[in-house]
């Protein structure tokens, strides 16, 4: 297959110095969101205790930790800023993404022991799972950092309950080791009820000297014999047992290596434990990549800054999706699959880091008069019509078949509506993508480079609709929503402005409220915004997209539970025809 692999056809053009002219304004408006999302970053960075603090203590925070272990210029963080809660501490006091240890990637999480020693607080038991989520989906090892001090027990309602709460991650982690998927914990610090769960349920148990793993924490214990009420006496004999299971807090080393053998090795120093996951991820289950690489590894031809300029902040204006593509791709090419045939959807094959993978994208712009075939309107790029839909089935169709992992773009205003689309079958269109991509059983990773709108957002690879979508990347230029907000507004009070209007009354009062329900769109769909509530896994600048691509496509390939022999697939024999 080197023929149809080594050389594709190459795609794209450079930016003229007119076009990088015109388009200051725009890199200034994505530079100035850039900077106001790394702000936000650094916010959670500096919650709880100083770094200093920590360092006195004789520990290592969470982000000393992940620089020490994760090969460098390997790590691509996710939901950096997410906190669905929205509570007080500003995170969800774990710190997790993608990065590669020992030169084999691994999906990696550590609690951050500067805010409240690592304690569960809400919304990180989501933010959890959707981390052993990306494990399970890749089919990669999962790395803890465990530091937890257990429940926020203020806020305990927040943290333990529901289908969804502190409990499901233990179940997650037997779930992985069930498929195969290790979990390994380096574990540091003092890890009482949920924490010491944390500590136990991986599959390999590397303990720091000074850390313990627990069902009940000192507090508990000491506590367990209550009155029913508390009084000066039972205050006094709380301080005394206090006192004793702070000198020995239960469940030490000395329990759980000399004893109980759960401890794997126990180390002297932080870094010893570090260098030991570096050991052991050295054997974790992996193909050489050249087992799947189609070809050498290649930058592209052209500048990834140049996607500051390209893509406009201004939603109504059109770009070219091919331009985007070129600065993402080795060596700026690609196999364009039914590049005729649903005019507003790209589909084809690239190669990212020597891997193949597939891509789906919406085109903008107008389409012709003559297009959608079953309309007498024009299509207009960013909706999906007929041919579309159909393209985009078989597309992902026969990338399950080939087992190729898929690359969606979204920029999307949603899928034809009208009883002429509702005879052309798109309703039904929509839901067979849905079966399609689920169907698959292959890795895919969603970029909202622009707009994710209706359902069109959760058919086009969104992680709603689907087991597969491994995460999902927003942009400077993301925007989430289930329309638009002016269309929003003209939905939830044309029949009230008609009301209005017939009764004599002015329709000013009801403008104003149109008006404010807009803002709120917009408000509520801004990359930020999004990154927080987790409608995205993280917003990325445009210039790390090839890198958080190729990752995640590293990945997908690094250990995949089934292959398609080269020689054997029929995607690209196909596109050639």
């Amino acid at each position: 297959m080197r023929p149809y692999f080594e050389k594709m056809a190459e795609i794209g053009k450079p930016l003229s110095a007119s076009k990088k002219k015109q388009t200051e304004e725009n890199v200034a408006q994505i530079k100035k969101i850039e900077e106001e999302l790394q702000k936000e970053i650094e916010k959670v960075k500096s919650a709880g205790l100083p770094t200093e603090k920590i360092n006195q203590r004789g520990q290592l925070t969470i982000w000393q930790r992940l620089e020490y272990l994760v090969d460098p210029g390997t790590w691509c963080p996710l939901h950096s800023i997410f906190n669905p809660a929205n509570n007080e501490e500003g995170t969800t006091n774990v710190v997790d993404g993608l990065g590669k240890i020992s030169g084999k990637w691994a999906v990696i999480i550590g609690f951050d022991n500067k805010v409240m020693a690592g304690a569960w607080i809400a919304g990180q038991s989501e933010n959890v799972l959707r981390v052993t989520d990306i494990a399970k989906r890749l089919r990669l090892p999962l790395v803890w950092l465990v530091n937890c001090s257990g429940v926020k027990l203020t806020e305990q309602e927040e943290v333990y309950p529901d289908r969804r709460g502190g409990g499901t991650t233990f179940f997650r982690h037997a779930e992985l080791e069930k498929l195969g998927i290790p979990v390994i914990a380096g574990i540091y610090g003092t890890n009482p009820a949920g924490g010491g769960y944390h500590g136990i349920s991986p599959t390999i148990l590397l303990a720091h000297k000074d850390c313990n793993i627990a069902v009940g924490g000192g507090g508990i214990v000491s506590g367990m014999s209550p009155k029913g009420y508390f009084d000066e006496e039972g205050a006094e004999q709380l301080i005394e047992a206090t006192r004793h299971f702070r000198e020995v807090p239960p469940g030490s080393v000395s329990v759980h290596y000399d004893a109980t053998g759960f401890f794997r090795a126990v180390f002297e120093t932080e870094e010893a434990v570090l260098d030991t996951i570096k050991e052991y991820m050295k054997g974790v289950p992996a193909f050489d990549p050249k087992f799947f690489r189609v070809a050498a590894p290649a930058e592209p031809k052209f500048d990834q800054e140049d996607l500051n300029n390209i893509i406009p902040m201004n939603q109504k204006m059109v770009y070219s999706f091919e331009d985007i593509l070129a600065r993402l791709s080795d060596n700026s090419e690609h196999m364009e699959f039914k590049p005729k045939y649903g005019p507003e959807v790209y589909t084809g094959l690239v190669k990212l880091d020597g891997f193949l993978a597939g891509i789906i994208a919406n085109k903008q712009g107008f389409l012709g008069n003559d297009y959608p075939e079953y309309a007498p309107y024009p299509g207009i790029g960013g909706k999906l019509y007929r041919q579309g839909l159909i393209k985009m089935n078989e597309f992902v169709t026969l990338c399950g078949r080939d087992r190729v992992p898929i690359v969606w773009f979204q920029d999307t205003s949603g899928i034809d509506v009208g009883d002429i689309a509702e005879k052309a079958e798109l309703l039904g269109l929509g839901q067979s993508l849905i079966y399609s991509i689920e169907q698959t059983n292959v890795p895919m990773l969603l970029v909202v480079l622009r707009k994710g709108t209706a359902a069109a957002h959760y058919i086009m690879g969104g992680p709603t609709a689907n087991n597969h979508c491994t995460f999902s990347l927003g942009t400077p230029t993301s925007e989430i929503y289930v329309m638009h907000g002016e269309t929003a507004s003209a939905a939830s009070f044309a029949r009230r402005l008609v009301k209005e209007k017939d009764a004599g009354r002015p329709l000013q009062p009801v403008i104003d409220k149109m008006n404010e329900l807009a803002r709120q769109y917009y408000e509520n769909s801004r990359p930020i915004y999004c990154a927080k509530r987790g409608f995205v896994d993280e917003v990325i600048p445009f210039t790390l997209m090839r890198k958080y691509m190729t990752s995640f496509i590293g990945g997908a390939y690094q250990n995949p539970d089934s292959i398609c022999p080269h020689h054997q697939m029929m995607l690209p024999r196909i596109i050639k025809g």
